[in-house]
């Protein structure tokens, strides 16, 4: 089973970089290590913990995505293999990737911010990963990788949003959010078709799916969770689990191709979205 990020006990989580301010912001420069996995549930301790596994599933046809059209930036055009595309319906062998799938409810303990910051890149003018967690309180360090002006603004609605701009190839900035959200949908206001969202937990207990739909969130204390799946086009869901004393859980989460596609443009001729922005679906949390 591929695992993919997280921040529990297994992965780190992706990447963000920013500096110099255009509506606001800093310049900073450095880079950042990449992010302790263990660090956020290593530092409570749990007696006899738990794992939940489990596969988000996909059904019908996925719909063909978005061609982008990179004409006005050959910079970035350049770093992608053939005509880029909006990745918002990865899909596997009937298996969704890029569904963040974290635990809702359940948990009694608190568990510190990790200090080390996840990342969030911006490379051939889109941001990897397009999806990742984050623990309130822990740095998110924002990276340009690309010759090109980046903005970087996201807009969350329990959170202090932020709206910084990257003028120059390797700068790097950090912020962080203080409560939990999901999701916190980010924009690059100088490349529409820049998306990404940001999963915000008070707690390590995340995980990004890959293509494969695979997902594991390790070191949970034994108990009842309710344990949420969100993805940008097809919305929430949310499953009860039990986690046996040093045992492990199984989850699995099913999506429909009928759900909703309203966030997803049919194929055809490039869509030039230095003009044109695709408003990504608000999804109210389960639970």
């Amino acid at each position: 089973m591929t695992r993919f990020t997280r921040l529990p006990a297994l992965l780190t989580l992706g990447v963000l970089a920013v500096a110099v301010a255009g509506c606001g912001g800093d310049g900073d420069t450095g880079g950042a290590p990449p992010a302790d996995a263990t660090e956020g549930a290593a530092a409570v301790e749990i007696e006899n913990p738990g794992v939940i596994t489990g596969t988000v599933m996909f059904t019908g046809t996925a719909p063909d995505l978005e061609s982008i059209d990179m004409d006005s930036e050959p910079v970035c055009a350049e770093k992608h293999e053939g005509t880029p595309v909006q990745e918002s319906v990865v899909t596997g062998t009937g298996t969704l990737g890029n569904v963040f799938v974290s635990v809702r409810e359940g948990l009694s303990q608190e568990f510190p911010a990790p200090s080390t910051p996840v990342e969030i890149d911006q490379s051939g003018c889109v941001y990897e990963p397009r999806i990742l967690g984050v623990q309130a309180g822990q740095n998110i360090t924002i990276r340009n990788n690309d010759a090109v002006l980046h903005n970087i603004n996201a807009t969350p609605e329990a959170n202090r949003g932020f709206n910084i701009s990257q003028p120059q190839e390797g700068m790097t900035s950090d912020r962080s959010f203080s409560a939990s959200e999901i999701m916190v949908p980010v924009q690059c206001d100088v490349h529409g078709w820049m998306t990404a969202f940001i999963g915000v937990t008070d707690h390590p207990y995340f995980a990004v799916t890959g293509p494969d739909g695979s997902f594991e969130i390790e070191n949970l204390p034994p108990g009842d969770y309710v344990l949420e799946a969100w993805h940008e086009v097809y919305g929430a869901q949310t499953v009860n689990v039990t986690v046996p004393p040093s045992g492990t859980a199984e989850a699995t989460f099913t999506y429909d191709a009928a759900m909703s596609a309203s966030a997803v443009v049919p194929v055809g001729d490039p869509v030039d979205l230095h003009d044109h922005h695709i408003s990504p679906v608000a999804v109210t949390p389960a639970g």
